[in-house]
């Protein structure tokens, strides 16, 4: 029976202990996701994509896993990446703004977050035209329902200056899921994500992100901006700490002094003095 509109998979607020979590993108999560497409386009061959992207799936890790299925889905949504992104959002569960329940079940998205950074780039997927327009809203409808932290770094590494444009339009977003993605997207070593190398050379065009984002709202945001500093910090210390020690001068909040606790909390416990005299001023 098709369902009554797209879902995902349940999933507890944290994985335990010793389960892997590529399980998380298994045959359940699979099939929900052909249904979805389904549900929104009746032609779509979901028996058939189930079996691509169930065949060598056991022995892969989670992103891999990501990216396997998204190759799957690749091979069964039209050919026209507009055309296929089109019916891949469409098959979305509605957006969410909550930071509080984030849980694991997001992973589900995984997949829609590597069509995007695979296949959203080049024209020759897209009948000739630039897909970047398209990319970006699917990124930005994605972020509300998992991430696409690792998604938009592939256009950060190929297309930075447009896609640090659109970042700078996203900074003042109503959805801290959507501000969240400026700072985190951009991380010039995000766990598990592509590094920038670029970024890790010279951080700076990312400094004005952060600086938007310093007394965002949202601690979801916060610690998101605090991490990308700390991401800095390993290899341009100098530069975080005249940053911290500017916006302390500038009389920093109870939050923003947290943030920057927050920043330079690494450096702090390997015993750097100026690192431990911000900590200490920012109590």
């Amino acid at each position: 029976m098709a369902p009554q509109g797209p879902t995902i998979p349940s999933a507890p607020r944290s994985i335990q202990k010793g389960t892997p979590l590529k399980l998380l993108l298994g045959q359940e999560a699979i099939e929900c996701l052909a249904q979805n497409i389904q549900y929104v386009d009746a032609h779509f061959p979901a028996s058939r994509f189930c079996e691509s992207a169930l065949a060598g799936l056991e022995p892969l890790a989670i992103m891999q896993r990501g990216l396997h299925i998204a190759k799957a889905l690749h091979e069964f949504l039209p050919g026209n990446y507009e055309e296929a992104i089109r019916v891949l959002m469409a098959s979305l569960t509605p957006e969410k703004s909550d930071t509080e329940d984030l849980g694991v079940a997001g992973f589900f998205y995984l997949p829609h977050s590597f069509f995007v950074s695979e296949y959203g780039q080049h024209e020759q997927h897209n009948s000739g035209n630039d897909p970047f327009v398209a990319s970006m809203l699917a990124l930005h409808a994605l972020t509300m329902r998992f991430t696409a932290e690792f998604a938009i770094r592939t256009f950060l590494i190929q297309q930075q200056e447009r896609t640090l444009e659109q970042v700078g339009q996203w900074i003042a977003d109503p959805n801290p899921h959507v501000r969240r993605l400026c700072s985190e997207g951009t991380r010039p070593r995000l766990p598990w994500g592509k590094r920038i190398a670029s970024f890790i050379a010279d951080p700076r065009p990312t400094l004005p992100i952060l600086e938007s984002l310093k007394d965002d709202p949202s601690l979801y945001v916060r610690r998101s901006v605090a991490n990308h500093l700390g991401d800095i910090a390993k290899d341009h210390p100098d530069l975080v700490y005249a940053t911290c020690e500017r916006w302390l001068q500038d009389g920093a909040s109870t939050d923003l002094q947290w943030l920057i606790r927050h920043a330079v909390r690494y450096p702090a416990k390997q015993g750097d003095a100026r690192a431990r005299k911000i900590r200490a001023a920012a109590c």
